[in-house]
């Protein structure tokens, strides 16, 4: 068989192929075994599915010595639409318009879009690379997946590259803290006439969210709170006794994110009264970390950006390479194209500037073993 080489159309035609396929958060599977599908037929080594669901490919560096390390590039399997949603994609005027297309089916794309484009240019490496398809990055997968790759290779590597498919021209090198709750509040509940001044659990959970959104959060460091889910209730007649609601606290500075952290648990903590009781579990917590912009990595990525025309931002996000970026191991996110709609069933690329989002990954990885 005649080894793939990069053409922009069947790489967007790859990308919705992997669209395609329904990847909820925790329901992976079917996107993975298709993409270890796609990684046998590019004829890649020590191809695997490990126990949390991620794909692993090996491609090997030409005359590689033992001690050199690999560089992992890895991109997100899952979206967040659950598989009730009409995957139908619309191509129209330069964009795909698709749920999930940019995030992050075209970021799972470009991982062979990597490997097409360093045959089609011959180019020899001194390193393996690794590909991962990983799971567990949207919502409350907590990253599960990228503590897992970064668990089996520690720290034994070159560095991460984390490819999105949306926030082309931008570097992500600073991981910004999140933690994350989901909150109960219980009551005996009762009915809303016969029982009424007896407290109804969405009334005082509703009450709660009020005093935390009350909170004054600073603009920089930027940090923000967000109440995304809020439920309870059997009927309009009756005093609730269950509600839930969960919520979500960031910041790209750590001190702020821990000082938010204390004010928000003990408003948990004295929101209990006589039949009233309040629960707040932890459902989600991504560690903050970073690599300084004067680092390699940084600096490469930026360059690669720069001979493509592109700004090179720099910039903090929460994503997979949190995980690598707060155990001190150097990590950068990089995107394929531009778009918008992301998280929306409205979500769409712009198909243009894909081929210079492409050469600029593909650059950082062939000069990546050089700057270390």
């Amino acid at each position: 068989m005649q080894p793939a080489t990069f053409q922009l159309a069947n790489f967007i035609d790859l990308a919705v192929q992997i669209q395609q396929v329904p990847a909820p958060t925790f329901f992976e599977g079917q996107r993975a075994e298709f993409v270890r599908g796609l990684f046998e037929n590019e004829g890649l080594k020590d191809i695997s599915i490990d126990t949390h669901g991620n794909v692993f490919a090996r491609l090997q560096g030409a005359g590689q010595q033992k001690n050199t390390k690999p560089l992992i590039v890895s991109a997100h399997l899952d979206t967040v639409f659950p598989s009730s949603v009409n995957l139908q994609a619309k191509r129209e005027a330069g964009k795909v318009i698709a749920p999930g297309i940019g995030d992050n089916s075209l970021g799972v794309a470009a991982l062979f879009g990597v490997i097409w484009s360093l045959r089609e240019r011959k180019t020899e490496l001194a390193h393996d690379i690794w590909f991962v398809a990983n799971v567990g990055e949207e919502g409350l997968g907590d990253l599960c997946g990228m503590r897992a790759v970064v668990e089996r290779f520690n720290k034994d590597v070159l560095g991460y590259l984390i490819l999105e498919g949306l926030a082309l021209g931008h570097v992500y090198h600073r991981a910004i803290g999140v933690k994350r709750y989901r909150v109960t509040a219980k009551t005996a509940g009762g009915h809303s006439w016969s029982d009424y001044g007896q407290p109804s659990a969405v009334h005082e959970l509703a009450a709660l969210v009020t005093q935390l959104t009350a909170i004054r959060l600073p603009r920089e460091p930027r940090t923000t709170m967000n109440v995304g889910k809020f439920e309870g209730g059997t009927g309009i007649n009756v005093l609730a006794s269950e509600a839930k609601c969960e919520l979500d606290l960031r910041s790209e500075s750590p001190a702020v994110l821990e000082n938010l952290v204390g004010q928000v648990e003990e408003l948990f903590r004295h929101a209990d009264r006589d039949g009233v009781n309040i629960l707040a579990e932890v459902i989600g917590q991504r560690p903050a970390g970073e690599i300084p912009a004067e680092h390699p990595l940084v600096k490469l990525a930026v360059d690669c950006l720069h001979e493509q025309g592109l700004s090179g931002i720099l910039t903090a996000g929460s994503t997979d390479a949190n995980i690598p970026l707060s155990l001190g191991i150097p990590a950068v996110v990089m995107g394929i194209t531009n778009g918008g709609g992301a998280h929306t069933i409205h979500e769409y690329i712009d198909v243009d500037p894909v081929e210079k989002g492409i050469n600029s990954v593909v650059r950082f990885v062939e000069r990546v073993g050089g700057v270390q």
